[in-house]
């Protein structure tokens, strides 16, 4: 934990394309797939931001699938 509170780097807020969300070293571009969302700062505010947004953890594509799937059901007449 000592070190986390020792922790002066500068962070950056990432997510990709499947909408999932991660932090990097602002000094250090975000590795392939990822990209920033403009939001950086210390560790703990970059990983307080990710709570706040990112509120459903499922992939993208599986909130789609699923979202179709429940689309299906409803158009079929089932509840």
């Amino acid at each position: 934990m000592a070190e986390e509170q020792d922790d002066d780097r500068v962070y950056v807020v990432v997510v990709n394309d499947e909408e999932q969300y991660s932090i990097w070293a602002d000094d250090r571009e975000p590795p392939a797939g990822w990209r920033s969302v403009g939001r950086k700062g210390p560790k703990a505010e970059c990983l307080s931001y990710i709570a706040e947004v990112w509120t459903d953890m499922r992939p993208l594509s599986l909130r789609r699938q699923m979202d179709g799937a429940s689309t299906e059901v409803t158009a079929a007449g089932q509840p």
